[in-house]
């Protein structure tokens, strides 16, 4: 009897010799854990693995179905003996939607699937954009739409008011137009038609039902007609050119100057702050022949600065 005994301990030590390290390592150990920085889009997973002593990577598999179906990139989680954090953060999700996940780990023994658990995303919160357009359009031809959505959980057949508040910008905003329900996108637009906007203009767009919501405000340019010609086409070079026209509507505080292109850029080669019933008259010295135009601007900002047309030119000695 004690010679069966020595013969099996004298076995066992000589496996545990013979036997490398490497070969005593099992499969790694997946434990899916709670999610963390949930928001309407995107969650960090967590949980924990454990290597076994063997290289291991982990990753985590997600989707809006117990079949999941989708996969992070994998991640190290080394050799060790002990179970280490496995963390990925995940973006790209849609809101208010309930999401499947596990953590699985692998090494060269085997992939361990964690327990597969869920978190729902947050509803995103509702948010208003907007922009006009033409903009600016030319005092001419006012018609604009002005157009927006509204994004976020929930944003499908909500009303929406558009409000204005005409330059100088003292009075309240005060609605402009009927309601309108945005469509299943959160689309919505409110058309304005010919001389409904008669100088520069702010738009907002608000919810009249709660939660109560306003879009940024969009600053709508209406832009005066300049109406512009020269004395001469020809001249000597440094003579003058009257140049005269009109300015149609115009600010009390109308400002022209008469611009030249240069290397690509229109540079200022004169000015005239004076108008006489909207319209203006100024001699310009030209000193090489090129490309001319009179510019046009309101300091105050009542109407949105504009541009005659592209006048030609020529010098001689």
């Amino acid at each position: 009897m004690r010679s069966k005994w020595l013969g099996a301990l004298l076995s066992a030590v000589v496996v545990g010799m013979v036997m490398p390290a490497a070969a005593l390592a099992a499969k790694p150990a997946a434990t899916t854990g709670t999610p963390a920085k949930l928001t309407f889009q995107s969650v960090r997973l967590r949980g924990s693995v454990d290597p076994n002593k063997q290289n291991t990577t982990f990753f985590f598999q997600y989707g809006t179905t117990i079949a999941l179906g989708t996969e992070t990139a994998p991640y190290p989680a080394g050799n060790g003996d002990k179970a280490v954090p496995a963390r990925i953060d995940v973006a790209g999700l849609a809101p208010a939607t309930k999401y499947f996940y596990r953590l699985v780990a692998h090494n060269n023994s085997g992939t361990v699937l964690g327990k597969r658990r869920s978190f729902t995303t947050k509803k995103q919160p509702l948010g208003l954009s907007l922009v006009a357009t033409p903009n600016p359009v030319p005092a001419k031809n006012t018609a604009t739409l002005v157009k927006g959505n509204l994004s976020g959980t929930g944003n499908a057949g909500r009303r929406v008011v558009l409000q204005s508040s005409t330059w100088p910008y003292t009075l309240p905003f005060q609605n402009v137009s009927n309601e309108q329900v945005t469509d299943v996108n959160g689309n919505f637009g409110f058309p304005l038609l010919n001389g409904a906007v008669t100088q520069n203009t702010q738009f907002r767009v608000v919810m009249p039902q709660r939660p109560d919501i306003i879009s940024p405000i969009v600053l709508f340019g209406v832009k005066p007609y300049v109406k512009s010609k020269v004395s001469k086409h020809r001249v000597q070079r440094g003579h003058l050119v009257r140049f005269s026209g009109s300015i149609t509507p115009r600010a009390a505080d109308q400002q022209v100057a008469f611009q030249k292109k240069h290397n690509g850029q229109w540079v200022t080669v004169g000015g005239d702050t004076h108008l006489s019933g909207g319209k203006f008259s100024k001699n310009v010295r030209v000193r090489r022949g090129g490309t001319y135009r009179v510019w046009t601007g309101s300091s105050a900002g009542q109407y949105a600065s504009n541009v005659g047309k592209k006048i030609k030119i020529k010098t001689f000695r």
